[in-house]
């Protein structure tokens, strides 16, 4: 179902396409939690919403899906500024795959694509409420940051 654009053995970002519609609804429609910290995910989530979605040009987006199965897990966004050297980086994961890695790895691969083309720094969009989402340990800061010097970034993600 299309190529990928990174892979760390476990998990893989590829880019979405129309033949995701049905398995996006099975992981988004109905799930209490992507509804409760994702505001632009609608409720009932249908295949109308999922080819909106799927039209969109603001944001760069991935499927995050099992490396050996294939099967989505999730998804991975990056939406750039203006000037093209900040990437914000929002995600999801289905329900049976919370709770295993799946985001942290998802994030560390499109952190390193976001640097390859370009940013500067990537932010990690996860409201501070969200107690299971990945962020520096400690931090209460909406939005986590990494920036392109080679060190460890908050939020787990390395740079360069």
């Amino acid at each position: 179902m299309g190529k990928w654009v990174r892979s760390d053995g476990v998990i893989s970002l590829r880019p979405w396409s129309e033949a995701d519609v049905d398995e996006m609804v099975a992981c988004l429609n109905g799930d209490e939690e992507i509804a409760r910290w994702l505001e632009q995910v609608p409720q009932p989530y249908t295949a109308a919403e999922a080819r909106i979605f799927l039209s969109r040009t603001d944001e760069t987006t991935f499927a995050v899906v099992d490396a050996e199965k294939g099967g989505v897990l999730g998804g991975i966004g990056l939406k750039w500024n203006d000037a093209h050297d900040v990437a914000e980086i929002g995600y999801w994961a289905r329900l049976d795959a919370r709770g295993r890695g799946v985001t942290t790895r998802a994030l560390k691969l499109a952190s390193s694509l976001a640097f390859e083309e370009g940013a500067a720094r990537v932010q990690l969009r996860a409201d501070v409420e969200n107690v299971s989402s990945p962020r520096r340990r400690g931090s209460r800061r909406r939005a986590c940051c990494a920036r392109r010097t080679g060190t460890r970034a908050s939020g787990d993600a390395r740079a360069g």
